[in-house]
């Protein structure tokens, strides 16, 4: 799909203009946070980044956020490396915020001796008390007008890790009147005496993101930072930490509306409690909007990136609906997954006028648009398995499949008549004979009878046992972000988010293919699962009602 102008580039087209910058000179970075797997919202961030590099000619940095030590793991690490190669990315640099702690030590000691940066003994809970809000004005520390001197000697003595957790910060000296909250003096650096998984045991204080953020662009030569709304109110913030650490170069931070999706939680915080508590089945559980989960269900990068152009860049935050995520993977798997057959409630037909020990096979197209896919052997035999809800013992009007005394088309095969179906003594269908016209295989009835109704099946004696798993939205409400009062996402869950099957049939061999997509034919799309190859999980149903604008 063809590249949609937006915003972003709008911006980055008057830079060029005005000669601030030059194509090729375009630098952009993806910077996660090690602390869980990827989602789809990173994926729109992480689209924005690579994209906009290509585009112009530049490059994108990966940078793992990894300031917040007592949350991140190298785990996460390799699973977002992992994901972002997956999607067909590939970052010029790979680099830590950790790698620049050194510097960003540095540039607090030089914003203490500007007289821009002091040390505050205050604690959390005062902080935000002496803070104001929106209508009143911030209260200033008593500890604000410390001397220089004194400032150097604690933060130094803050390093060597002289002080406990949470007695003492390092903050920015900006105006506690401000009407920007973020510019109340911010706190830039915090003692956390913890292990971190890059620099070990060397530091015991850390920079705050707001603070290490504008620094490692600048000295990685970013010349947009391109990040979601919610930093917006930091942006003041951003620019003036570079002002006062005085780099020459000045990055560009430009916002955009995060991604909404209908019946769908981005929170990563509530995705750890679902994978740590055991309500799903790991990050990848194909529920999840994690890109492994994903991918575990089947979803393509390049359906991925579609539904990423489709959705668009904004300024403003919309709801996009799921659907169209799902069209857009129903659109690309449409046209390259391979058919195959699969009966998931099968009720067994038995051909009474087939020979006991006869095995006849039909060529089957791979892809009934893409001949050069090739085509395949099904064989036929004198008992087949068909779906149960292509029979019914008293048909509704229009029913066109299978019918006591009807006809319909065994797909490829032939036409069979019903002539027997075998009830239970709770009236439940175990067995259908039926009569074949040994006449019709692949061709229509000599006499030009009409058959409307065509229907799958597969061999009895030569298929493979499967379970099936169908996948639904995990969560019942629309909107997630608009919870009814007094209601958490645990209580929106939706109960039937998966349904097991078992005992489905497939055709002989699908277990040989090397890729794992398949259309199981008039049933939907589905993909061998990465974790059990007995298993098949259903990517996206076969039809939607949606149309894309």
């Amino acid at each position: 799909m063809s590249e949609r102008s937006n915003f972003i580039h709008d911006f980055i087209d008057e830079d060029l203009e005005t000669g601030k910058h030059k194509f090729g000179e375009i630098q952009t970075r993806f910077p996660p946070e090690s602390n869980g797997y990827l989602h789809i919202g990173h994926a729109k961030a992480l689209f924005i980044d690579f994209s906009t590099a290509v585009k112009y000619g530049g490059k994108c940095n990966l940078r793992f956020d990894d300031t917040n030590p007592a949350k991140e793991d190298t785990e996460f690490v390799d699973a977002i490396k992992y994901d972002i190669n997956w999607l067909g990315y590939n970052w010029e640099k790979l680099c830590f915020g950790s790698e620049y702690f050194d510097m960003c030590y540095d540039f607090a000691e030089k914003l203490i001796m500007k007289g821009k940066a002091y040390v505050c003994d205050l604690d959390k809970d005062q902080i935000r008390e002496y803070r104001g809000t929106f209508s009143e004005p911030g209260i200033e520390s008593p500890y604000r007008n410390r001397s220089v001197e004194e400032n150097l000697d604690l933060f130094r003595r803050m390093r060597a890790g002289e002080f406990a957790d949470g007695t003492r910060t390092l903050r920015a000296k900006i105006d506690m009147a401000s009407p920007n909250l973020n510019m109340r003096d911010p706190a830039i650096y915090r003692i956390l005496h913890i292990n971190h998984h890059q620099t070990g045991d060397k530091w015991c204080i850390y920079p705050m993101y707001d603070f290490a953020h504008p620094i490692q662009d600048a000295i990685e030569g970013i010349t947009h930072s391109l990040c979601t709304l919610e930093y917006e109110a930091h942006r003041p913030l951003y620019d003036w930490v570079v002002e006062q650490c005085e780099f020459e170069k000045k990055p560009r931070q430009i916002e955009f509306a995060p991604l909404n999706i209908t019946n769908t939680v981005l929170s990563k915080r509530f995705l750890r409690q679902l994978v740590e508590s055991g309500t799903v089945d790991g990050w990848d559980d194909p529920r999840m909007p994690t890109l492994c989960g994903m991918r575990r269900r089947g979803y393509t990068p390049e359906a991925i990136k579609n539904f990423l152009t489709r959705a668009g860049i904004a300024k403003t935050d919309s709801l996009i609906d799921f659907a169209l995520l799902e069209y857009c993977v129903r659109e690309e798997l449409n046209d390259k997954a391979l058919r195959r057959i699969a009966v998931l409630d099968p009720i067994k037909v038995v051909i009474d006028n087939y020979p006991e020990d006869k095995v006849e096979y039909f060529e089957v197209s791979n892809h009934p648009a893409k001949p050069e896919l090739g085509t395949r052997k099904v064989a036929f035999t004198k008992e087949l398995y068909i779906d149960r809800e292509d029979f019914a013992l008293v048909p509704p009007p229009k029913f066109f499949r299978m019918k006591p005394d009807g006809e319909v088309r065994l797909m490829g095969s032939y036409i069979v008549k019903c002539v027997n179906p075998v009830v239970d003594e709770d009236g439940n269908i175990v067995e259908i004979h039926c009569t074949a016209d040994l006449e019709t295989g692949c061709g229509m009835p000599a006499d030009g009878r009409k058959v409307k109704g065509t229907i799958h099946w597969v061999s009895a004696s030569n298929c493979e046992d499967i379970t099936v798993k169908l996948y639904d939205k995990l969560f019942t409400i629309k909107n997630t972000g608009d919870l009814p009062e007094g209601m958490t996402y645990s209580d929106v869950m939706n109960p039937e988010s998966v349904i097991t099957l078992t005992n489905c049939k497939a055709e002989k061999g699908i277990g040989d293919t090397e890729d794992g997509h398949f259309q199981f034919v008039r049933t939907g799309y589905f993909v061998r699962d990465s974790k059990n190859p007995e298993v098949y999980n259903r990517t996206v149903t076969l039809k939607d009602s949606f149309k894309p604008e």
